[in-house]
């Protein structure tokens, strides 16, 4: 955690920086530590410790803008390091966007504490977390002969930060976490090698989940045996929770002022315009108590608030920083988001795989990427052929092929099964893709 000490040396350097040149200065202090514990078929096979403490710095200087950091955390190391980041930054060009957020946008302080925090995080004897990996890798060795290895951890962590804006910002912000994972091998068919994984992760230790991790990695892999790739076609594919995300995150992208400025991005000029299906609702939940990603304010001190981001296919809003605001001669909305809710439906993943005919579970996504500009993506695939609501055929070595926009136009179904994240997306399910395979 970051000590009332280190506050003081940062009170310090910001008056510093402003007493020898700068304008306007930005300042974080941050502290991280981790620690984790790898096991290898039951067996330690790393033990791992680390703390990071540093300092960032924004300096605006005659027009100018430069950021420096240090971990070098004693005033005489501070002063070499502004002294010289000043004389640096009046070398570089002038940049009349570089500004420092408007205060009255600023967290201005005497809201609840979200509890993000677990004290917990001291007491724990290392045995106990050693025994937590062992316990999920003992629910998977001598359960198959097929088994080729098991790898297990436990791991946790504590984040702090403490920032100053020289116009009149200052906040603090700090959250634990905690998670156990495990990761399995079999041997398929011929050379063929299966692998997957499950895990579990919390803010606070008393809610993290201590048994099944290694069951359900097994099962998960195990599921997997005969893979093979099916006729190519247009089919309904259903996405489980775990992997959502990774079709959400070019749609986010494209909302980032750095993306629109630069014109790299398809949802440029859409604000308003109908561009997915009306079960796409997204909001930004960022004041929900004990939630992953939960905050008061972002990287630039501007009070986060509750908003719509997508609604029923709408798009609402843009994550738009001051620095592009300014570009783009636009109001500034926020930096980026925080807790990410899509409004949830009625079905688990078994009741939607149930109610699709032919289709494709997707469980995995193996590289690919999508085009910023025009939304194009191809994406390889693992998971399951579905017919009449079952899973007959695991499959692999597949592509799916389309455009965002298309895709999310056609959502069709979506599930009530978010996993424990910041971005609360459930199982979805998308009609007419294009998957190639035989």
């Amino acid at each position: 955690m970051i000590t009332d000490e280190n506050k003081k040396l940062a009170q310090w350097a910001m008056d510093y920086a402003l007493k020898n040149g700068c304008r306007a200065a930005k300042l974080v202090l941050y502290t991280n530590s981790n620690s984790s514990f790898e096991l290898r078929n039951g067996k330690i096979d790393r033990l791992q410790q680390a703390t990071e403490n540093g300092l960032g710095l924004s300096l605006y200087v005659d027009g100018r803008f430069g950021s420096f950091s240090t971990n070098r955390l004693d005033k005489k190391e501070l002063e070499t390091l502004i002294t010289n980041g000043i004389e640096s930054t009046r070398y570089l060009a002038e940049d009349e966007s570089r500004i420092l957020a408007d205060p009255a946008r600023y967290y201005k302080g005497g809201k609840p504490d979200l509890q993000l925090f677990d004290k917990e995080l001291y007491d724990i004897n290392p045995d106990d977390k050693v025994a937590l990996a062992t316990a999920a890798a003992e629910e998977v060795m001598g359960k198959d002969d097929r088994i080729v290895s098991v790898d297990t951890s436990y791991g946790d962590g504590e984040g702090s930060s403490y920032r100053l804006i020289s116009n009149g910002f200052e906040g603090e912000s700090k959250s634990t976490w905690f998670s156990v994972s495990a990761s399995v091998s079999i041997k398929g068919e011929g050379e063929a090698r299966p692998q997957d994984g499950w895990y579990d992760s919390a803010l606070f230790y008393d809610k993290l989940a201590k048994t099944g991790i290694g069951a359900k990695a097994l099962e998960r892999v195990l599921r997997k045996l005969g893979q093979k790739k099916v006729k190519s076609g247009k089919y309904t594919m259903v996405v489980d929770p775990m992997n959502t995300g990774n079709l959400l995150s070019p749609m986010l992208n494209a909302l980032y002022g750095s993306a629109l400025q630069q014109k790299n991005s398809f949802l440029l000029d859409k604000q308003d315009a109908k561009v997915a299906s009306e079960l796409f609702t997204l909001r930004d939940e960022p004041h929900i108590v004990g939630a992953k990603g939960s905050r008061y304010f972002d990287s630039e001190g501007v009070a986060t608030q509750p908003r719509a981001i997508f609604d029923k296919g709408v798009l609402k809003t843009y994550f738009i920083d001051t620095y592009n605001g300014k570009k783009m001669n636009t109001a500034p909305t926020i930096s980026a988001p925080s807790h990410l809710i899509l409004t949830p439906g009625s079905k688990d993943l078994n009741g939607l795989v149930a109610d699709v005919k032919l289709g494709i579970l997707v469980t995995g996504f193996n590289g690919g990427n999508s085009n910023s500009s025009t939304g194009d993506f191809s994406y390889g695939i693992e998971g399951f052929l579905i017919e009449d609501g079952k899973l007959t055929q695991p499959v692999n070595e597949m592509n799916v092929t389309g455009n965002m926009l298309s895709l999310w136009n056609s959502l069709v179904a979506v599930g009530n099964d978010p996993q424990n994240r910041s971005w609360q997306i459930p199982s979805l399910v998308f009609e007419g893709v294009n998957f190639s395979g035989l």
